[in-house]
Parts: structure tokens; C-alpha cells; sequence
């Protein structure tokens, strides 16, 4: 009771105090700044830490020190250690914490944990400062909203022209961050593949990082958090998914502070973006409070390790003083267990007036100002991994989004000062439109000066540039590559140029040859190739007369007509030599006189036919040879026919193209009336005119004698091989590489008729050679070049006629396919033939015995009937036979075949 009274006369005498602050501070700038507030000796604020708690102290405890400096405030800290996630733990120590009087609390990181915290806060209107990314607007926050980190990804995606990309994201917590982005992008935005890396809730993403392995895609955009992140990488690393072949987005602020040494040479390109630069004062500042140097190599390339918690940390400490200087009050001691009675009344005009702060100086992450809830002023650096290290490719705020502000590169290596290409422009002739190697870049937008252009030999100069560190001039130089004439030492084109130095270099299909190097000098070969010949792809053939035949080859037929002829033999000759073969013509006589062979020739052949036709007939083998054959042959023409019928479809439903010529011999001949011409002017040109071989000869002066077959530029050369089905165009094998893969009537025919490259063009003896060779040396073992060309031939507009499978050759079917079943068929005729050999000689014996007649005369008898050809009826009491003079001449034949069987 009398508790109760005393708490309810406590109330009374709070309120009468709290109204009387109040009351005086009906406007904050009647507070007249800190100095009206100097009765208090000192304002203490709690950090917890679950984390890297070592050095966040080191940052809290100088972020007090720098904002009692600067603003003059007396702020001391409390601070406690947390183990990361335990929600009880922390709320004792926050309690403890409470219990003495704090104006604020700081941390932790564990965001279940600051959710707590921050309920309770709240319940007692105590400000409660965290440094993780949230949707919410409970407490306060520096960290910059998800949607704002949506945008500069969006935007980053739209820079990088990504027409689809894998989304991975760790927990629900991300995606809102997907949900801003497809607003952003609208119903005609990319493709998006969304993926959760963390499905097992392990820390084991292999599972999903081998899907993402196998995907198509090969871009990705991560977001996560700091502890799962260098993880996630070390697993993708281990997967096989960090490297030339992938691009990376990675959406978390702390890329910077990751160790990244194992992945800088991985040739895998991995942008980040970072809340703020190495550079400023105050991160070096600090650097040196956590004991690093700040002249150390590892942070010399950007890399820094200052976490975003640490920075925002120390922001919000400033932000806090500067609101406590000019909003000055008293903590109060207060108590979890009673949190309606303890509860501050003047804790949310202190965080609302937090908010209506601008501040500009003594920041890391930039400047401070809040529209409502969310944190602005920031802007991000957008970063890039290189074997250098982290590198600022370009930068990113609300206003103007993002901007490219490359530098330049910082792997260079020069011989020495005085003969570095550093800061040295050349100019640099293309010739345009010449696709792959160089065309204007296709937009809407107004391009000028570089940027215009693009191409393979454009992305060379630039590859180049980033190594040896020169700024360079596009210019057009036009399609006549230039020649030069020894007697009077003059040259046309791109050649002249350069000789009478109006350009520098020129970079495009430029063959090097022995006529120009008398004039200009060339790097090394940046490419290989050799003249090839341009045609269209084979056409449909009309059908054939006997076009039912292709099925099998020739060599098929001929063993197949055989096979049927020896069949039809063996049904013949074993229809003669078995007993059983011979049937009573009367079956109503049980003694006939005479005895018929169904298996005449005619017979024979006619049974064979059914058989393979697959109809049958009348006739019925009855004797164990004549059936052994049949069943036989039986199988062998049930795969003989379904082989027949299967290959058939496919000769019937699969075309047959032929071409006109096959080689570069059927050209020079003019083989079906097929003419042929090479572009007027060039190395490919010159190659026929001085070639020693007879053919080439042959072609050069077909060349001469009718120019109108001749082209100004490879592009005409094109076009005529489109639309004349009787003109083959000689070109270099690269340009028909690319030409093909995007016209689907065109091909190469053979092999290329001799060796050669493409080099850079550059003035005679001129001193920069050497570093352009050994540029390109590293190039070519990088496998930048093989790079480069794979996305200009096979990716850039390619895909047309790639995506379209080859039709299958139809091949008729040969021995090397049937010869089992032909040695099947042989062997059974063989075992047929052999067995009826062996019982119609036991039944001459058996008969000659019964009859007791000589052997020798009775074999003699009846091989003379067998061979009798023409003879299909056996007459059993002929008075000329053998059988007819002995003793037991009124026995019949038929019974002794009676007997035999």
C-alpha cells in the first residue's frame, strides 16, 4: 500500500519536472547550445558488440574523442561484450547499462538481437543507434536504405547493357531489394534467374552455386551479409565460377574489407560498390588508431579495412554529439522491470531532431541529412578487383546516378621515365564500317570522338592502352588499305598516312606483307589466318531416278542379289536330295506310281521372293534342311528389310544437299559454270598475281581477263555470293568465319590456300615496337586475344544460325553394317546344305541295302536323277532302274522313304 503511494507521488513529481524541460524548451534554440547545460559533467552512451569487439572499441572510443574535439561535448562511453545472437545476454547488459544512465545506445550487430534491443528501447524512449541495412524505420539508422541500394544496382546493370543475370541473395531480408529492382525495371527489363544461396541454413551454397555453374548465364548480382559473403566467394571460387567466363555485381558495402588476394588474378570481373574512400583524412585517421599504416602496400590500391559498421558507428557518434550540443539533457537512471513509470519524455524529440540535422565535416561515409526515416547525402564509389587490387572505376548518388570515371591503369610497367608511353597520345586509323574490326556503335544517343566506335580492333587499342598507359585517337581511315611502289617509293591509303606521319597506327584486317614492311613496320601477328573461298551452302539436289535404292550401297545390293540367288539354289538342290521333299501327287492311291518335287526352280525362287518381300506363299518346306534354310532366310530378310525401311524414312525426309564445287581444284576449273573474284586491291589480290603454282596462275589470269568479277571491298564480295549461285568469292578465312556465323546460306569450302596475319601498322623503325610486341606477347598468353575474338565472331550478333542444328548426312548402309547377318544366312545355308548332303546319301545307302543292290551303282542312279534338272517327277517302278531287277523288286520306293523317315 504504501508503495503503491509512493510510486504514484513519484509520477506526480516526474511529470511536474518533465513539464517544467518542457516547458523551457518549447523551441530548440531556446536551449541556448551546451554551454547552458555545462552542470553536467559528463553524458554517457553504451556500445555493444558481438563482434570484432576489439576494434570496434578502438573506433567508438576515437569517434567520442574526435566529437568532444570538434563539437565540445563531454561524451563518455559504456561498453560491453555480447556473445552474437544471444537476445538474453544483451538485454541484461543493456539493463545494467540503463540502470546507471545512458543518453543512447550503439550496437549490436546481430540484427535478432538489435531488434530486441530496440523494442526495449523504444518502450523507454531511449535512442538506439544500428549499422545494418533495414527496411524499418524503427530506431535509427545511417546505413543506406535497400531501395536506394536497388537503385545504384539497377543502375550499374543498365550501365553494363546485361540483358539477363542470376540474382543470389542470402535470406528474405534481400529481397527487397529484388522487389525494388523488377519495379525499376518495368515489363521490359532483362531476364532475372533469382536464387537463394543460403538454402540449407549450413553455410554450404555448393549445391546452388552448381546450378548457377551450369546455368547459361554468367552474370551474377550477389547481396548478403559481411559474415556470409567472403564465404559465398571462396565457395564460388571453388565451384569454378570465378573466372573469365563470369561478371560479378556484389551488393555488399564491405567488398572492400574482404580478403581478396586469391581472387585478383582470376580474370573474373567482380564491381562492387563502397560507402566511402580510403583516401579521406579521417579513414586514415583511424586506420592509425587500429594500428595500421597507412602507407602499407596492401591499402595502396583502395582496399581498406574499416568495415561499414565501424564507419557508421563513428558517424552516428558525430551525428549524436552535434544533436546533443545544441539539444542538451540529463540521463536518467531508469528500470526495465517498471518500463511504463521510467519511461523519458523528451527521447524522441532527441531522435527527431537527430533527424532535422545537415552535417557536412568530421565524416566517413559523407554527408548526413534524413528524408523522414531514411538516411541521404551519401554517395558510393563503385569499385572494380584487378591484379593491382580494389580500383574506383566510377561513382554513384541519386542525382546523377552512376558515372564512369575510369582511371588510368595502375599496371603498368615502363622501361624508364624518359621513354615511357605514359600520357602519350597516338592517332589510330580503323576502317569503318568493317565489321568485326571496327563500326559505329549502334544508339540512339549522339556519340562523338572514341566512344563512337567499337569493334575487335577497338577493343585491342584499348586492351593496349590500359597496359602501356597511352591515350589514343580514332580516326577513319576509309577501306583502301594502301600499296606501295617500290621504283618511286610512293604508297596510297592507310599506308601513305602513316609514312608521311598523319597517323600513328592503324589497326584492321591489315595483312602483313613483304611489298608493305618495305614501307611501314608491323607488330607481331595479333591473329592468323589465310584465303579461303566464300559459297553458298549446298543445295537441295533433285531426286533421282532409283532413288529407293540409296537406303543401301551399292556393294549391299549386289551381296543382297547373291544371297537371294543362293537361297533359291539351295531350296532347289535340297528339294531334290530329302526323301521328304518327294510327295504323292494322288493322295487317294496308297501306292502311287510316281512321286513329285514341289521345289522346281521356279518354285524356289518363288518362296525366296515371298519371304523377302515379307508375303509368304503357298509352298511349305517339309524336310529339316529345306526348313532350316527357310527360317533362315526368314531372319535374315526380317532385318534386311527393317534395316531397308528405317534408313528409306531418313533418305526420304532428309535432304541431300550438293554443291556445286568442293574444292579449290573444281574452282579453278569452272566447274558447273562457277566463276569466281577477290577484292581488286589487297593482299589477297597480290597473293594470285606472284604465286608460282599453276592453279593460283591459272585463277590470277581468269582474275585478269574479267575484272567485273573483281570487288571494291569485301562487303560487295559478300552479297554477290548471296544472290549468284554461281560465284565463289576469295577471301581471308577470318571475315568468312564471321560472315557465316551470321548468314546461314554461306560457307567455306576447304582448306585456306596459305598463312598468314594481321599486325598492327606503324611507322618504319619506330622506337615503341618492342613494348607493342611484348604487349601483345602477354595478351596472347593471357588469352585476352582468343577472348576478344570469341565475343566478336561468336557472340556479338551471332547466334542466328548457331542456334539452328546441322541436319544429319542420311548414309546409305554399307557391309561394314549388314555383314553379320549375311554370315548368319551363310552359315544356316552351309549347316542346311551339308545336313541334306549327309541324309540323302544315308538314304541311298539304306535304300541300296534294302534292295541289295551295289552302293556304287545305287549313288550312281540316283545322282544321275538328282542332276537331272528337268525332271521333277520320280516314277517308282521303272523297269530301267536298278531297283527293277532285284529279288525285292515289288517292294516301292515310297515305302523305303516311308522307312527313312
Amino acid at each position: 500500500m504504501f508503495s503503491s503511494y509512493f510510486m504514484i507521488l513519484w509520477t506526480i513529481l516526474w511529470t511536474i519536472v518533465c513539464l517544467n524541460v518542457s516547458g523551457n524548451s518549447a523551441q530548440y534554440e531556446n536551449f541556448g547550445g551546451y554551454d547552458n547545460f555545462q552542470s553536467f559533467e559528463s553524458v554517457p552512451i553504451g556500445l555493444l558488440t558481438d563482434q570484432n569487439t576489439e576494434q570496434m572499441n578502438i573506433v567508438f572510443d576515437h569517434a567520442i574523442e574526435v566529437a568532444n574535439q570538434e563539437v565540445g561535448t563531454a561524451l563518455t562511453s559504456l561498453k560491453e561484450e555480447v556473445n552474437y545472437g544471444d537476445a538474453y545476454q544483451s538485454y541484461g547488459k543493456l539493463c545494467r547499462m540503463v540502470e546507471t544512465g545512458i543518453a543512447g545506445v550503439f550496437g549490436p550487430s546481430s540484427r535478432h538481437t538489435a531488434v530486441h534491443l530496440m523494442s526495449i528501447c523504444d518502450a523507454m524512449d531511449i535512442p538506439h543507434i544500428y549499422s545494418y541495412m533495414s527496411e524499418y524505420a524503427e530506431g535509427f539508422n545511417l546505413h543506406p536504405h535497400p531501395t536506394d541500394l536497388a537503385k545504384a544496382l539497377y543502375n550499374l546493370i543498365m550501365a553494363f547493357n546485361w540483358t539477363r543475370f542470376i540474382f543470389l541473395y542470402e535470406s528474405a531480408d534481400y529481397l527487397n531489394i529484388l522487389n525494388e529492382l523488377t519495379t525499376l525495371f518495368g515489363m521490359n527489363g532483362p531476364v532475372v534467374t533469382v536464387l537463394r544461396y543460403d538454402m540449407q541454413l549450413n553455410g554450404n551454397y555448393k549445391q546452388v552455386l552448381r546450378r548457377v555453374r551450369k546455368s547459361v548465364d554468367n552474370r551474377i548480382v550477389v547481396v548478403g551479409s559481411s559474415e556470409t559473403m567472403p564465404e559465398f566467394l571462396n565457395q564460388a571460387q571453388q565451384v569454378g565460377i570465378i573466372n573469365e567466363d563470369y561478371k560479378y555485381i556484389i551488393g555488399n558495402l564491405d567488398f572492400h574489407s574482404f580478403d581478396l588476394e586469391e581472387y585478383k588474378y582470376s580474370e573474373a570481373n567482380i564491381t562492387g560498390l563502397r560507402l566511402f574512400s580510403p583516401e579521406k583524412f579521417a579513414v586514415k585517421e583511424l586506420l592509425m588508431k587500429l594500428g595500421y599504416p597507412t602507407d602499407q602496400d596492401e591499402f595502396r590500391n583502395g582496399s581498406c579495412p574499416i568495415t561499414v559498421e565501424m564507419a557508421l558507428t563513428y558517424d552516428a557518434v558525430q551525428l549524436f554529439a552535434q544533436t546533443l550540443k545544441n539539444l542538451p539533457f540529463k540521463p536518467v537512471p531508469q528500470n526495465c522491470s517498471q518500463r511504463t513509470e521510467s519511461v523519458r519524455d523528451d527521447g524522441s524529440s532527441f531522435k527527431n531532431y537527430m533527424r532535422t540535422l545537415r552535417l557536412t565535416e568530421h565524416l566517413l561515409t559523407g554527408p548526413i541529412y534524413f528524408e523522414g526515416n531514411v538516411r541521404k547525402g551519401y554517395h558510393l564509389d563503385v569499385i572494380e578487383l584487378q591484379p593491382s587490387g580494389i580500383v574506383k572505376v566510377g561513382t554513384w548518388d541519386e542525382h546523377r546516378n552512376y558515372t564512369a570515371r575510369r582511371l588510368a591503369s595502375t599496371t603498368a610497367i615502363y622501361d624508364s621515365l624518359d621513354n615511357s608511353l605514359a600520357n602519350k597520345t597516338f592517332t589510330i586509323l580503323l576502317s569503318v564500317p568493317n565489321k568485326p574490326y571496327a563500326q559505329l556503335v549502334e544508339t540512339y544517343k549522339q556519340m562523338e570522338g572514341n566512344s563512337q566506335y567499337e569493334g575487335y580492333g577497338v577493343d585491342l587499342i584499348r586492351e593496349l592502352a590500359d597496359k602501356l598507359g597511352f591515350n589514343f585517337t580514332f580516326v577513319n581511315g576509309g577501306n583502301d588499305y594502301g600499296s606501295y611502289n617500290k621504283s618511286t617509293n610512293e604508297s596510297t591509303g592507310m599506308l601513305r598516312e602513316i609514312m608521311i606521319g598523319r597517323a600513328d597506327l592503324a589497326i584492321t584486317d591489315l595483312t602483313i606483307t613483304s611489298e608493305r614492311e618495305q614501307a611501314i613496320d608491323f607488330s607481331i601477328p595479333f591473329m592468323n589466318l589465310g584465303i579461303a573461298i566464300l559459297y553458298l551452302k549446298p543445295q537441295k539436289a533433285a531426286p533421282e531416278l532409283f532413288t529407293f535404292m540409296d537406303p543401301f550401297s551399292e556393294e549391299v545390293w549386289w551381296f543382297l542379289g547373291f544371297s537371294f540367288v543362293g537361297v533359291s539354289l539351295s531350296f532347289f538342290i535340297l528339294g531334290r536330295l530329302s526323301p521328304s521333299e518327294w510327295d504323292n501327287p494322288y493322295p487317294c492311291i496308297e501306292e502311287p506310281e510316281e512321286l513329285e518335287n514341289q521345289f522346281t526352280i521356279g518354285n524356289s525362287i518363288w518362296f525366296t521372293t515371298g519371304a523377302l518381300l515379307q508375303q509368304g506363299s503357298e509352298i511349305g518346306p517339309k524336310a529339316l534342311s529345306t526348313r532350316t534354310v527357310a527360317s533362315v532366310w526368314w531372319f535374315f530378310t526380317l532385318l534386311v528389310v527393317s534395316s531397308y525401311t528405317a534408313n528409306l524414312a531418313a533418305f526420304l525426309t532428309i535432304e541431300k544437299p550438293q554443291s556445286l564445287i568442293n574444292s579449290v581444284d573444281d574452282l579453278a576449273e569452272n566447274k558447273d559454270g562457277v566463276v569466281y573474284g577477290a577484292k581488286r586491291t589487297g593482299s589477297t589480290r597480290n597473293f594470285f598475281i606472284t604465286s608460282e603454282d599453276e592453279r593460283y596462275k591459272k585463277m590470277n589470269k581468269f582474275m585478269t581477263e574479267n575484272p567485273q568479277y573483281l570487288t571494291e571491298d569485301n562487303v560487295e564480295g559478300v552479297n554477290r555470293v548471296k544472290t549468284n549461285t554461281h560465284y565463289a568469292f576469295l577471301m581471308e578465312s577470318t571475315s568468312i568465319e564471321y560472315n557465316i556465323k551470321r548468314e546461314c546460306t554461306l560457307n567455306k569450302i576447304g582448306d585456306a590456300l596459305d598463312e598468314k596475319g594481321y599486325g598492327i601498322a606503324m611507322r618504319k623503325n619506330w622506337m615503341h615496337r618492342e613494348k607493342f610486341n611484348r604487349a601483345l606477347l602477354e595478351l596472347q598468353e593471357q588469352g585476352v586475344l582468343e577472348k576478344m575474338k570469341n565475343k566478336w565472331w561468336n557472340e556479338v550478333g551471332s547466334g542466328i544460325c548457331a542456334t539452328k542444328d546441322e541436319t544429319p548426312d542420311a548414309t546409305p548402309l554399307d557391309m561394314n553394317n549388314l555383314e553379320g547377318v549375311f554370315f548368319v544366312l551363310l552359315v544356316g545355308s552351309c549347316c542346311a546344305l551339308l545336313y541334306g548332303i549327309i541324309s540323302w546319301v544315308l538314304f541311298v545307302m539304306k535304300k541300296a541295302r534294302h534292295y541289295r543292290v551295289p552302293l556304287r551303282d545305287a549313288l550312281k542312279e540316283e545322282f544321275q536323277f538328282v542332276i537331272d534338272f528337268n525332271n521333277y517327277v520320280r516314277v517308282l517302278k521303272n523297269s530301267a532302274s536298278i531297283y527293277s531287277r532285284s529279288r525285292q523288286s515289288s517292294m516301292s520306293v515310297a515305302s523305303v522313304v516311308q522307312e527313312s523317315q
